[in-house]
């Protein structure tokens, strides 16, 4: 890999995710080498991918290199890289560039969708949680109003322009509310001749509540401002099934839709050397002490969506979220600066700093520690928390002039297929199996 030989303690951190910059921002300019891995050379502002798949923001806007990021530090090298597995008793990383000893391990891997064990869900179904797939996405969404001007079944072009979202979490919301804006301003003047009021936007939650683990008013106000805009929100409804083109769920209901997209869970994503059961919890995630330090070890650490830091308070560990792999990056930086100065660590503790989610124009929801407010004032904070995070000026600049401009000429500009999706042949299950499900 040509990573120069030092004195200096060398920290492998594997993940260009929220957790792993954090954390190579603490430690660029201390006597320690950081060696940052990744299988892409840029960080993703992951919160705002479903505007992208929406064709409200281009991808360069919520992308940033990360060699850019740290490129000032001296101590600091990245390499474009998978990491194939880690042998711990040996201190070495397998990538395919390569191996890689180090000194202090970090996995801050982050999350991948998880599909509870439904191979026909994750055969079929669309998912959001890279740029590549953001992409994806969009170019589906556009395509499909295409093929629709040129079907004349009329229920081909319904499926077409039917919607399924699995998941009422903050992306599946989000992206409902962005779909049905689409539906309401953009689709009536790019398709004329396309009888759009037929589109449909469907959001499907197993619970009996939306925004799960967001305070019961952001609930019950996000739910309405979804049906405002036209979407269909179906609760204590699970689905079970798709095969390309029929959704099937525990109750009655079924869906004839060429979309479904796939918002209703993540797991941690480990690597093999620490993916056994003697590491990872029920979701994947890697258990860790109140340090960060992986099981049996003082010298892997894990932090962000994969690592589980399970307590009497914490008995499913801290939500998958930025601010957690934000806080834990900074916090491990500090404790293995008193690691190298033989100093006692410090426990980690997770300062919740709130919630929010969008679901359109002028309709958000925001929870903070000590006040909770719906509307287009929380709307307004959604933006500027959302601005703040992303890293650097160019993008922060880009999405605002952009923002502004959707929301004077209730427009989204990027609605191209710049590269299109070609749909995987259906994986239909046998028609017994089908029966035997619902």
């Amino acid at each position: 890999m040509n990573i120069p030989r030092t004195s200096d303690p060398r920290v492998v951190i594997i993940g260009g995710g929220f957790g792993g910059i954090a954390l190579a921002k603490k430690l660029a300019k201390q006597d320690v080498q950081v060696v940052l891995l990744d299988k892409h050379n840029y960080h993703t502002f992951q919160p705002l991918l479903y505007q992208v798949s929406t064709g409200g923001l281009e991808p360069d806007s919520i992308a940033y290199p990360i060699r850019k990021i740290l490129s000032k530090y001296p101590n600091f090298f990245f390499r474009l890289a998978k990491v194939e597995g880690v042998n711990t008793s040996e201190k070495v990383l397998d990538t395919d560039i390569g191996q890689l000893k180090y000194d202090y391990l970090v996995l801050a891997t982050g999350s991948r969708t998880n599909f509870f064990g439904n191979k026909e869900m994750e055969a079929n179904s669309m998912i959001m949680k890279t740029v590549p797939e953001a992409l994806n996405l969009r170019s589906l969404i556009l395509q499909n109003f295409e093929e629709a001007l040129l079907t004349d079944s009329l229920d081909e072009r319904d499926a077409l322009m039917n919607f399924v979202i699995v998941g009422a979490g903050p992306t599946g919301v989000e992206l409902a509310g962005a779909l049905a804006e689409i539906k309401k301003g953009i689709l009536p003047k790019d398709y004329p001749d396309l009888d759009t009021r037929r589109a449909q936007i469907n959001i499907v939650q197993s619970g009996d509540v939306i925004l799960k683990g967001m305070s019961a008013k952001a609930s019950e106000k996000a739910e309405k401002f979804l049906e405002e805009l036209g979407v269909d929100v179906w609760k204590n409804t699970r689905v079970i099934g798709y095969d390309g083109n029929l959704v099937t769920t525990t109750t009655d209901l079924t869906f004839r839709t060429a979309t479904l997209i796939w918002a209703a869970g993540v797991k941690g994503q480990t690597i093999k050397g620490l993916d056994s059961t003697d590491f990872v919890t029920h979701s994947n995630r890697i258990s860790v002490n109140e340090f960060n330090q992986v099981k049996s070890f003082t010298d892997v650490f894990a932090i962000g969506d994969v690592a589980c830091m399970i307590s009497q308070d914490l008995l499913g560990g801290h939500p998958m979220v930025a601010q957690v792999a934000l806080q834990q990056g900074s916090h491990l930086g500090d404790n293995l600066l008193r690691i190298f100065n033989e100093e006692p660590l410090q426990p980690f503790k997770y300062k919740d700093k709130g919630t929010m989610a969008t679901i359109g124009r002028n309709k958000a929801v925001v929870d903070l520690p000590r006040f909770r407010f719906q509307g287009v004032f929380a709307w307004f904070v959604w933006m500027f928390v959302h601005l703040f995070f992303l890293i650097g000026f160019r993008n922060r600049m880009v999405v605002f002039v952009n923002w502004v401009y959707n929301y004077v000429r209730f427009d989204r500009e990027a609605r191209l297929i710049i590269r299109p999706y070609k749909k995987p042949k259906a994986k239909v299950i046998p028609i017994e199996a089908a029966k035997s499900k619902t």
